[in-house]
């Protein structure tokens, strides 16, 4: 079984380094593409908070899951930084609303005030509206793909990943735990199958669906490392802290939310984790060794420390 916050091991060493340069080169193409969607204009409020929000930050895990997803099905470099820069504005659009004074009311993230305290919640708002239609714009150009069918495809999942039956429903389904707390792992798992994992999930399949790909493996595989994130986030949350998170931690037990460490405990939620990565892990094994840097993305999730 996978070991939990020890690192990967010495035998994987090198693949581990490979990863993290990966990972590290992607943020860095990222943050570009990011920067030439929204260059600066200078005394536009509006799109100095898009920037704050969008650039400086993060590590860029979801685009770095369809950039690596893509690449299994030799998909165009560029083509698949367009669709992980698009995500990344859905995930920045996220963040920006869920620290509303409104939703979890944070006044820090990745390290420096949130958007609503650096600028202000109007701003804040119109901010997170920006980025998310600006998600939507990028994949339904052609510069994404020249088939039109992919890129409706594009379109309609990241919808879905977004909306109702997604990342806002499982928001909502958050919000309404502080009146009545979650009473067992599976409704947790459901909220957060929601609020964190549809996003993952996509971009997992982001690539498949650039690809003309069946993505039933990919949709697995994100279903899976979106469910051992947060298990990994609920255990971060109990021991780290602000400081080297860069946000607030014992937010939800603070409101009466109950967690997965609340559920299972903190041994057990670390196992939990290493179950489900071994799992994740196994479903990649029809690609093959080009599959190896999401083997190792899916051993870093429950690995990191922030």
């Amino acid at each position: 079984m996978t070991a939990f916050n020890t690192g990967i091991s010495d035998l994987a060493a090198a693949s581990e380094t490979a990863f993290t340069r990966a990972l590290a080169e992607t943020a860095r193409a990222v943050e570009g593409k990011l920067d030439w969607l929204l260059p600066d204009v200078p005394g536009n409020r509006l799109r100095s908070a898009m920037r704050y929000a969008a650039l400086g930050g993060g590590k860029r895990l979801r685009p770095f899951l369809a950039v690596q997803s893509a690449a299994l099905f030799d998909v165009a470099p560029g083509k698949a930084l367009r669709v992980g820069a698009a995500i990344e504005c859905l995930h920045c659009y996220s963040l920006v609303h869920d620290d509303l004074p409104a939703m979890d009311d944070d006044d820090l993230r990745r390290g420096r005030p949130t958007v609503h305290r650096a600028f202000d919640e109007a701003t804040a708002i119109l901010a997170g509206d920006g980025l998310q239609a600006l998600a939507f714009e990028v994949v339904a150009d052609v510069q994404t793909h020249d088939d039109p069918a992919i890129r409706s495809t594009l379109v309609l999942e990241l919808a879905k990943a977004a909306g109702e039956t997604g990342m806002v429903g499982g928001q909502m389904l958050d919000l309404l735990a502080e009146e009545k707390p979650f009473a067992n792992y599976a409704e947790v798992a459901a909220m957060q199958g929601k609020k964190t994992g549809a996003l993952i999930r996509f971009s997992c399949e982001a690539g498949a669906i650039l690809g003309g790909a069946d993505r039933s493996a990919l949709a697995k595989y994100g279903e899976t490392i979106g469910l051992a994130f947060q298990i990994a986030d609920d255990v971060l949350d109990v021991e780290s802290d602000a400081a080297e998170l860069g946000k607030a931690t014992q937010k939800d037990k603070g409101k009466g939310k109950a967690t997965f460490v609340d559920l299972l405990g903190l041994d057990g939620a670390k196992r939990e984790a290493a179950r489900l990565t071994d799992n994740a892990v196994g479903v990649l094994a029809g690609y093959g060794e080009r599959a190896e840097l999401l083997r190792d993305a899916a051993r870093y999730i429950i690995s990191r420390r922030s």
